[in-house]
């Protein structure tokens, strides 16, 4: 999301007097919030999702002249905003109208007064066309509610970005598992983006549909850190709109120790592999496109990175059964291009968690963990990292192999949990096994 350049006026006088005022500083932008587009709907790993055959009765068609009002949890708040829009997975145009961001109050409700229009391409706000396959930013915004940047208030808070879709969208671009409430409208009910209150949102999804990324203005040197990775990065089995992913606790942690100078974002996808699947193009497969091919998209087109945390190569091993030196061939690459594409940033990996036991397909067999072990060395031992954070070691029961038995239990759904992906517990345990000064660097 490259920040847009701004421009000064010329300042008329005598001859004498001729001169130029200075040009006000381009705003500094800074990737506030972020959930990776990772295919066409409906393929992809919700959690806790409803019945959507009402809102969409069919899913070729997508969304038919209706509304959203998503709900994100940005890590930082800026005076302005500016957000980006995906077609990406699209067969088809998508054409976007009376786009809005505001303050949630609760539900689909907006705080009286918030919510601001958004225009796109420095024009009145209007529609927009985003062509299948590209994606769009907008123009700033002023959100008139963030009176200081970095307020107590406004810590935790949700914004609510709502936008019309006109006509049929063709497979609608989505991330699967927000783990968050939003809410859309009935199919041809029109643009209703425009109320603050909840009564043109009949239906909830906790999914997130064509917004993929939200920027807010930041004191320069701020930075973005990305947390990049499957579905233990994405949050599956900790709660529903409890935002206790473990880059939500590390989040916490880093602003209680560094204020407003870092912003955490959440790049995880249920079911992502590092260097699987090569024919997602034709072949949409639930866990998104590799890491190496969403890499640009979902890290380096991103507004001021300085640090990426990565933990991921589970998927490879249990669901596609891959070798341990195929995948390690492939975060070499991966980061390879990322300090090339991204100069200074810090790269910093961790270990990947227990499965043994797990009843989630292979992922529990002694295969498997052989497989894990031997990358986990690699990660270790590699020296292409800046640090090492041992999520493993945060999380293993040494006597039983497994996942320790208070981070088995599903957060989200109730249940046993499948032993392998940790709950808000375990979660809460990773992000604190984090060092902070190695990630923040001071």
């Amino acid at each position: 999301m490259p920040t847009r350049r701004q421009f000064g006026t010329l300042a008329l006088g005598s001859a004498a007097s001729l001169s130029l005022p200075a040009a006000a500083p381009a705003p500094y932008f800074v990737t506030a919030w972020t959930a990776s587009a990772q295919g066409p709907y409906p393929v992809g790993n919700p959690t806790a999702q409803p019945d959507l055959r009402f809102a969409f009765p069919d899913a070729n068609k997508g969304a038919s002249d209706q509304s959203f009002r998503l709900i994100v949890k940005p890590d930082i708040w800026g005076r302005q905003a500016r957000i980006r829009l995906s077609n990406v997975f699209g067969t088809q145009p998508v054409t976007f109208d009376y786009v809005f961001v505001g303050l949630q109050q609760d539900s689909a409700t907006i705080l009286p007064g918030s919510n601001r229009r958004v225009a796109f391409g420095g024009a009145k706000p209007g529609r927009v066309i985003v062509p299948p396959g590209k994606d769009i930013v907008s123009d700033p915004v002023t959100l008139t509610f963030v009176t200081t940047p970095g307020a107590p208030m406004l810590k935790g808070r949700h914004l609510a970005v709502s936008f019309q879709v006109v006509g049929d969208t063709g497979p609608m671009t989505w991330h699967a598992k927000a783990l968050t409430t939003s809410y859309i409208s009935a199919p041809h009910a029109g643009a209703v983006t425009r109320t603050e209150s909840e009564e043109g949102f009949p239906y909830s999804s906790t999914s997130w549909y064509f917004l993929d990324a939200v920027d807010m203005t930041a004191a320069p040197g701020t930075k973005a850190i990305v947390a990049f990775g499957d579905s233990i990065t994405d949050g599956t089995a900790s709660t529903i709109n409890g935002d206790d992913r473990w880059p939500d606790d590390f989040a916490r942690r880093l602003h209680a120790a560094y204020g407003e100078q870092f912003s955490v974002i959440n790049a995880g996808i249920g079911g992502n592999m590092v260097i699987g699947p090569t024919d997602y193009a034709t072949h949409p497969f639930a866990g998104g496109p590799s890491a190496a091919d969403r890499l640009r998209r979902d890290i380096i087109s991103l507004s001021n990175v300085g640090a990426v945390l990565w933990l991921e190569g589970i998927n490879d091993f249990g669901h596609a059964d891959a070798s341990p030196d195929a995948v390690e061939a492939g975060v070499r690459d991966i980061v390879k291009r990322l300090r090339e594409e991204i100069p200074g940033v810090r790269i910093f990996m961790a270990t990947l968690t227990s499965a043994v036991n797990s009843t989630n397909g292979d992922y529990g067999t002694p295969a498997v963990e052989a497989k894990r072990k031997a990358y986990n060395q690699f990660i270790r031992t590699a020296g292409i990292f800046d640090a090492v954070v041992d999520f493993d070691a945060a999380t293993l029961d040494p006597h039983t192999g497994e996942l320790k038995a208070s981070f088995q239990p599903n957060s989200s759904i109730g249940g046993p949990g499948d032993k392998l992906h940790p709950n808000r517990a375990g979660y809460l345990a990773m992000g604190e096994a984090i060092d902070l000064k190695a990630l923040a660097g001071r």
